[in-house]
């Protein structure tokens, strides 16, 4: 299993803000610089994070992102299964298999599938930011706040 572009810049986004209160906010074309990733494609990871509560967004002079909860309100598993859409390992029916709905594969898949999700449930974002995470976030935010 790979997890999409989309969710990858999702967690790395909602890594980014959990990282300590600062005076200048956050926003999506330092988060974008900061990680070398396409703003535009950014913009659209945002404002799906947005839409779903888990950032506010302000626009305008001084404006930013910021998570709407604690970082241990956000269930890893959770935020993992909504970015990725909720799809399965496998479609059967496209293209159509000859096995299915008689396949003893695809049950395994949804099983273990639901596995990896219960496990990363166990997890919040807070226990993402690691002492050594939150070094490089911070850095990597000062890097942010030196630029003229």
């Amino acid at each position: 299993m790979q997890l999409t572009r989309f969710t990858d810049f999702g967690l790395r986004v909602l890594m980014y803000l959990c990282a300590p209160a600062r005076e200048q906010a956050v926003t999506v074309a330092e988060i974008a610089e900061r990680f070398e990733v396409s703003r535009h494609h950014l913009n659209k990871v945002v404002q799906f994070l947005a839409q779903q509560g888990w950032v506010v967004t302000s626009r305008g002079k001084g404006g930013g992102l910021a998570l709407a909860q604690p970082p241990s309100h956000y269930r890893l598993g959770q935020l993992i299964r909504t970015l990725e859409g909720d799809v399965p390992l496998i479609d059967c029916a496209e293209p159509p298999c000859a096995l299915h709905r008689r396949c003893g594969l695809k049950p395994l898949l949804d099983e273990a599938l639901d596995a990896f999700y219960t496990a990363l449930d166990a997890h919040t974002l807070a226990d993402t930011h690691t002492p050594k995470t939150q070094q490089v976030i911070v850095k990597l935010q000062r890097q942010a706040v030196s630029r003229p």
